[in-house]
């Protein structure tokens, strides 16, 4: 079977954002850096150069539909420009021959575990320790597969949120990874909200795949500026730019003495993120730093 090579070189700041765009059209994406560092007291030890691009690739079935999805991906790309992002480059594709990829792919693909939380495929089994709880969800599936910096830093700020509130409010849900987090560690009711439809379809989906559907509400649209009801606990895994743009609005959704937990953040922009929600009366109280990436939590409180 023919399948087409779907390729964009993006800077740091919009791996994860471009990874859920092709991961929309592909059962998976693969980000790889394109510059090393070379350990100058380990010369067999290098790391990923994040002042340079990252190259995403994901592979779609060269179908009648194929057109019409590439696309769709290339104007998501253009779409996602508009939030501020560093470079995004164009869109390339090729034309591979690679029957087994994807099965290849699958076998390879294991559980991943960021604390008690882990996040098993649907094609795999997991045997879970006391106290762990498991989240089905397919790598590809919208934003969040816990594997990137940004979700894993949420997942652990999430999981020192003690008590667990009842309800949680999580903007741009994207696959739902951080509401149904929350629901499985002992939340009772989550809001998604995201502006995109595909992404709210799959946090419904997946919701449902891990029986959670009657606990999960996913909705379509932007946060409003005066909220209908306020949670004790929020998530906003998005990018800086957004953030300091909705601080507004996510301080007033925030219940007083309640947690909002951001992430998408850049180091760089970090201190503006904080700035932001700190004139919106927020404070820090915590924050993971993930290489490049860094999650916060804030708190209402002088």
């Amino acid at each position: 079977m023919r399948w087409l090579e779907l390729s964009v070189e993006v800077d740091v700041e919009a791996v994860e954002a471009v990874s859920e765009i092709l991961g929309r059209v592909s059962a998976g994406s693969a980000v790889q850096p394109t510059r090393l560092i070379r350990d100058r007291d380990d010369e067999l030890a290098a790391s990923e150069d994040v002042t340079a691009p990252y190259v995403i690739t994901a592979h779609v079935a060269d179908t009648p539909e194929a057109g019409d999805q590439v696309e769709a991906t290339e104007r998501a790309l253009w779409h996602i420009q508009a939030f501020g992002l560093r470079p995004v480059g164009p869109l390339r594709v090729r034309t591979v021959d690679d029957a087994d990829w994807i099965d290849a792919w699958k076998r390879h693909y294991v559980a991943q575990r960021i604390g008690r939380v882990v996040i098993v495929p649907s094609w795999a089994e997991e045997e879970l320790s006391s106290g762990e709880v498991a989240i089905t969800l397919d790598p590809g599936m919208a934003f969040g597969t816990g594997l990137h910096p940004t979700t894993r830093g949420c997942l652990e700020l999430l999981q020192e949120v003690q008590p667990m509130p009842d309800r949680i409010l999580d903007v741009g849900c994207g696959s739902g990874i951080l509401a149904l987090a929350a629901l499985r560690l002992g939340a009772t009711h989550a809001v998604g909200i995201d502006t995109d439809p595909l992404a709210v379809a799959a946090s419904r989906e997946n919701a449902a795949r891990n029986g959670l559907a009657g606990q999960f509400e996913a909705r379509e649209g932007t946060l409003p500026a005066s909220p209908a009801e306020r949670y004790p606990l929020m998530t906003a895994n998005l990018v800086a730019a957004v953030l300091v743009a909705l601080a507004p609005s996510l301080a007033a959704h925030l219940a007083d003495g309640g947690v909002l937990l951001v992430s998408g953040v850049i180091e760089p922009r970090a201190t503006e993120v904080i700035v932001a929600l700190a004139r919106e009366g927020l404070r820090l109280n915590d924050r993971r730093d993930g290489g490049e990436w860094v999650s916060l939590r804030m708190e209402h409180g002088a």
